[in-house]
């Protein structure tokens, strides 16, 4: 496609860290490469800068973890953006009325964040409906990382952002992710891969684990790949049940190579947009053990790729674990070939460009 040259920003509040490379970083290194091939200037303001990866040949601008008070003190305005885009920036806030007050970009704003289990409190819910009624007039195009999250940017800011909402699904870089040959039908080997926080749910894998008869808590073992705040909590709750199954491997700078080493791939939370770690999982052809929570099931369809269950539900998480360990059930199919097909990080990069091109 022959472009005129032209100039863009996106602000993402993401933090670059060499010892935690994710889907996220893949996608800003190949939607910068396709705009640099078609003509188009992006400055990347983060939180911070790195030089890992691709970064170093990117424009990255270091907002020293300020990123909208920053942006808006740089005299954007006379940068020649023909757009901006926001990653893991709230959404209608005033903000977005201070950029159109000052240019006429078009601004895109992508949806990353899950929402609560048990919903917004009132008092947000209704806040939300009041800042969509003020602010989503100033944003141009809302994108959602999956189905569920478009319709909670619907729900939380109002009707009126319906016909410029739209679902671009996050991808994952199938050909590095190393897949897995074949599992073991009979007591598989399990991973968890995640940030270690209490929405993540893992303390119900850990209860869930409790409730094993005890032929199976003797055997199983699940190792835990992941940091975070909660860390802490949930080694005394193995403790506590006095279990010996977990091991914590820690944060891994690329969980591509790992994944193939286990046979499911087990991911408990109570609140998700889209994972990256479902996808990858799946890309590595290993089945996933999840909940009915965000997007999960517009990857995982039980039974088929996967297995799913309620949300805080240690005791059905615990039968199907039990089954899966003793084979009474299992996952036949290769399910690589639909993450392939559907959710790939070209496909990703190239519905984003769409926007800007």
């Amino acid at each position: 496609m022959e472009l005129n040259s032209k100039k863009i920003a996106v602000l993402c509040n993401y933090a670059l860290l060499p010892e935690r490379v994710g889907g996220m970083d893949y996608f800003f290194w190949e939607f910068d490469t396709i705009c640099k091939a078609n003509a188009i200037e992006v400055d990347w303001y983060f939180p911070n800068v790195g030089s890992h990866g691709k970064y170093a040949e990117m424009n990255c601008i270091n907002c020293q973890n300020e990123i909208e008070s920053h942006f808006l003190n740089s005299n954007f305005q006379d940068k020649g953006y023909s757009h901006l885009i926001t990653h893991f920036v709230e959404l209608c806030t005033p903000f977005f009325y201070k950029v159109k007050k000052k240019s006429d970009l078009k601004i895109i704003a992508v949806d990353h964040n899950p929402r609560p289990l048990g919903g917004y409190s009132l008092k947000k819910a209704i806040l939300k409906k009041l800042k969509g009624i003020l602010f989503s007039r100033y944003i141009d195009q809302f994108i959602g990382v999956s189905n569920y999250t478009v319709n909670e940017i619907i729900n939380d800011f109002g009707s009126q952002v319906a016909s410029k909402s739209k679902t671009i699904y996050n991808g994952v870089v199938i050909d590095a992710i190393l897949q897995r040959k074949t599992r073991n039908i009979i007591h598989p080997r399990f991973l968890v891969a995640s940030h270690l926080r209490e929405s993540k749910g893992i303390q119900d894998l850990i209860q869930a684990v409790s409730l094993l008869p005890i032929f199976i808590k003797e055997k199983i073992a699940i190792d835990v790949y992941g940091d975070g705040p909660y860390k802490g909590k949930l080694i005394q709750r193995i403790r506590e049940h006095n279990l010996s199954n977990f091991d914590f491997k820690g944060s891994h700078p690329s969980l591509k190579t790992v994944y193939q080493e286990y046979d499911y791939l087990l991911q408990p939370t109570h609140m998700e947009c889209f994972s990256l770690s479902i996808l990858e999982s799946l890309a590595a052809n290993v089945p996933v053990i999840t909940t009915a929570v965000g997007g999960n099931e517009e990857a995982v369809e039980n039974g088929f790729n996967g297995y799913i269950c309620e949300a805080s539900k240690p005791v059905e998480l615990s039968k199907i674990i039990e089954k899966v360990y003793l084979g009474e059930q299992s996952i036949a199919i290769n399910t690589r070939e639909l993450i392939a097909n559907r959710f790939s990080l070209e496909k990703m990069v190239k519905e984003h460009f769409k926007i800007v091109c």
